[in-house]
């Protein structure tokens, strides 16, 4: 298996913050993951998206890093969202759990509309 250098980009869409995730989700991604949720929350953004389209491998390291994301989330009361997960990750968030604290779309498009039921929560 080959790794990739992770990155992860900040954009803005409809007052949402998208992180997009690019290469393997391991430790060498908690430098990258940490300035762009830095990036994504400086102005409080009504959620944050995290897109795993281009992402590669996750490892254990990787969900810890994405745990890591929730709870500061939950501390400061910004929703998050993901997409673009392949089935496999998709079903390891569930067994996890991840998925019981974040909504898990199959696109962008939902996953950014999908965020006015998660400010009424």
């Amino acid at each position: 298996m080959t790794t990739r250098e992770a990155l992860a980009h900040v954009r803005r869409r409809d007052g949402v913050a998208v992180i997009e995730l690019i290469g393997d989700l391991n430790a060498a991604a908690e430098s990258a993951l940490d300035e762009a949720w830095t990036a994504a929350t400086t102005v409080r953004p009504d959620a944050v998206v995290l897109s795993f389209e281009n992402s590669g491998y996750i490892n254990s390291t990787g969900i810890a890093l994405v745990v890591g994301l929730l709870a500061s989330a939950r501390a400061h009361r910004i929703p998050i969202r993901a997409y673009g997960l392949t089935d496999h990750y998709r079903e390891i968030f569930e067994i996890t759990r991840l998925a019981d604290f974040m909504a898990i779309e199959n696109d962008e498009d939902s996953a950014v509309q999908g965020v006015g039921g998660d400010r009424n929560g």
